[in-house]
Protein backbone atom coordinates (compact mmCIF):
# COMPACT_ATOMS: atom_id res chain seq x y z
CA UNK A 1 0.00 0.00 0.00
CA UNK A 2 2.67 2.29 0.67
CA UNK A 3 4.66 1.64 -2.37
CA UNK A 4 1.16 2.82 -4.24
CA UNK A 5 1.07 5.86 -2.39
CA UNK A 6 4.69 6.49 -3.12
CA UNK A 7 3.97 5.97 -6.79
CA UNK A 8 1.08 8.44 -6.73
CA UNK A 9 3.19 11.22 -5.09
CA UNK A 10 5.75 10.55 -7.73
CA UNK A 11 3.52 11.02 -10.44
CA UNK A 12 1.89 14.58 -9.01
CA UNK A 13 6.15 15.62 -8.85
CA UNK A 14 6.60 14.95 -12.03
CA UNK A 15 3.86 16.22 -13.67
CA UNK A 16 4.68 19.39 -11.28
CA UNK A 17 8.41 19.37 -11.94
CA UNK A 18 9.33 17.71 -14.98
CA UNK A 19 11.73 15.61 -12.72
CA UNK A 20 12.35 12.08 -13.66
CA UNK A 21 10.81 9.71 -11.59
CA UNK A 22 14.29 8.14 -10.41
CA UNK A 23 15.18 11.81 -8.93
CA UNK A 24 12.51 12.13 -7.00
CA UNK A 25 12.35 8.57 -5.67
CA UNK A 26 16.30 9.51 -4.49
CA UNK A 27 14.59 12.77 -3.00
CA UNK A 28 11.82 11.61 -0.94
CA UNK A 29 14.01 8.37 0.43
CA UNK A 30 16.54 10.46 1.61
CA UNK A 31 13.73 13.29 2.78
CA UNK A 32 15.09 15.92 1.56
CA UNK A 33 14.73 19.21 2.82
CA UNK A 34 14.85 22.14 0.76
CA UNK A 35 14.15 26.08 0.99
CA UNK A 36 11.84 27.93 -0.99
CA UNK A 37 14.58 28.85 -3.37
CA UNK A 38 15.39 25.79 -4.26
CA UNK A 39 12.09 24.67 -4.34
CA UNK A 40 11.59 26.71 -6.53
CA UNK A 41 14.61 26.50 -8.84
CA UNK A 42 13.27 22.24 -8.51
CA UNK A 43 9.85 23.09 -9.82
CA UNK A 44 8.05 22.22 -6.42
CA UNK A 45 6.78 26.18 -6.27
CA UNK A 46 6.13 28.16 -8.38
CA UNK A 47 7.23 30.95 -6.71
CA UNK A 48 8.19 32.59 -3.34
CA UNK A 49 5.51 34.79 -1.77
CA UNK A 50 6.66 38.00 0.51
CA UNK A 51 5.80 40.11 2.93
CA UNK A 52 3.37 43.42 2.55
CA UNK A 53 5.97 45.28 4.19
CA UNK A 54 9.79 44.32 4.26
CA UNK A 55 11.81 44.54 7.70
CA UNK A 56 15.09 45.84 7.42
CA UNK A 57 16.24 43.56 10.35
CA UNK A 58 15.85 39.90 8.30
CA UNK A 59 17.88 39.54 5.58
CA UNK A 60 17.11 37.61 2.18
CA UNK A 61 19.01 34.50 2.07
CA UNK A 62 21.15 34.75 -0.89
CA UNK A 63 22.34 30.91 -1.13
CA UNK A 64 19.56 28.05 -1.97
CA UNK A 65 20.20 25.40 0.41
CA UNK A 66 19.12 21.85 -0.29
CA UNK A 67 19.45 19.50 2.98
CA UNK A 68 19.35 16.42 3.69
CA UNK A 69 17.99 14.47 7.08
CA UNK A 70 21.20 12.18 7.01
CA UNK A 71 23.49 15.43 6.65
CA UNK A 72 21.46 17.38 9.70
CA UNK A 73 21.76 13.97 11.68
CA UNK A 74 25.45 13.88 10.80
CA UNK A 75 26.01 17.35 11.74
CA UNK A 76 24.37 17.47 15.01
CA UNK A 77 26.33 13.79 15.85
CA UNK A 78 29.41 15.64 15.19
CA UNK A 79 28.89 18.69 17.46
CA UNK A 80 27.47 16.50 20.30
CA UNK A 81 30.65 14.13 20.12
CA UNK A 82 32.57 17.28 20.09
CA UNK A 83 31.03 18.05 23.27
CA UNK A 84 31.36 14.82 25.11
CA UNK A 85 34.57 14.55 23.96
CA UNK A 86 36.67 12.71 26.79
CA UNK A 87 39.99 14.09 27.71
CA UNK A 88 42.98 11.88 27.84
CA UNK A 89 44.51 11.06 31.37
CA UNK A 90 47.93 12.96 31.76
CA UNK A 91 50.64 9.90 31.23
CA UNK A 92 51.65 9.70 35.02
CA UNK A 93 54.59 6.98 35.15
CA UNK A 94 55.71 5.43 38.52
CA UNK A 95 58.39 3.47 39.17
CA UNK A 96 57.79 -0.23 40.45
CA UNK A 97 60.16 0.48 43.47
CA UNK A 98 57.79 3.20 44.81
CA UNK A 99 54.25 0.35 44.16
CA UNK A 100 55.85 -2.12 45.92
CA UNK A 101 56.56 -0.09 49.03
CA UNK A 102 52.89 1.27 48.72
CA UNK A 103 51.54 -2.27 48.07
CA UNK A 104 53.50 -3.53 51.60
CA UNK A 105 52.50 -0.17 53.95
CA UNK A 106 48.76 -1.74 52.59
CA UNK A 107 49.69 -4.71 53.48
CA UNK A 108 51.15 -3.97 57.22
CA UNK A 109 49.05 -1.10 58.16
CA UNK A 110 47.59 -3.04 60.45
Amino acid sequence: MLSSVKDSIINAYEIKTGLSRAKLSHLMDAETWMDANKAVELGFADGIMSRAVETEDIAAPTVSMLYSKANVVNSLMEKIAAKCAIEPKPNRTQKADDLMERLNLIKNWR
